[in-house]
């Protein structure tokens, strides 16, 4: 199965990035075998829409699930249209987050977990 976890970098030892849509990198790892593929987020320096656009993103992929410290109300609702799981609140590596999803301790996320254009203000 193909995951996302959001990153700050491109590697599973990176750092991951609270943020989903404005996120620097989503790191795809297939859990069969944790093959990696690191992409840059084209969607983050977007004015506006960098949730949705990112979300599709993860569906054209073929992500099914997707690991991330936070996740707005327009980016959670494209994801869970498209079928992908959502599960936020997650610190650490990329590889400590894939791991703790396929020890099966996760719980999925019911809905976004910060307001609209969260990603844009300073601090986040």
């Amino acid at each position: 199965m193909k995951i996302v976890v959001t990153s700050t970098g491109t590697t599973l030892e990176s750092q991951m990035d609270s943020r989903f849509g404005r996120c620097l990198y989503f790191v795809f790892i297939e859990t069969e075998d944790m093959s990696v593929e690191a992409v840059n987020n084209s969607s983050g320096s977007l004015g506006g829409g960098a949730g949705i656009q990112a979300a599709r993103q993860m569906a054209d992929r073929g992500a099914r699930v997707v690991l991330t410290g936070n996740v707005g109300p327009n980016a959670y609702e494209t994801l869970r249209a498209a079928g992908i799981e959502v599960f936020t609140g997650l610190t650490g590596t990329v590889s400590e987050a894939a791991m703790r999803y396929r020890s099966g301790t996760l719980v999925s996320t019911a809905d976004a977990t910060v307001e609209s254009h969260a990603g844009m203000k300073p601090g986040r």
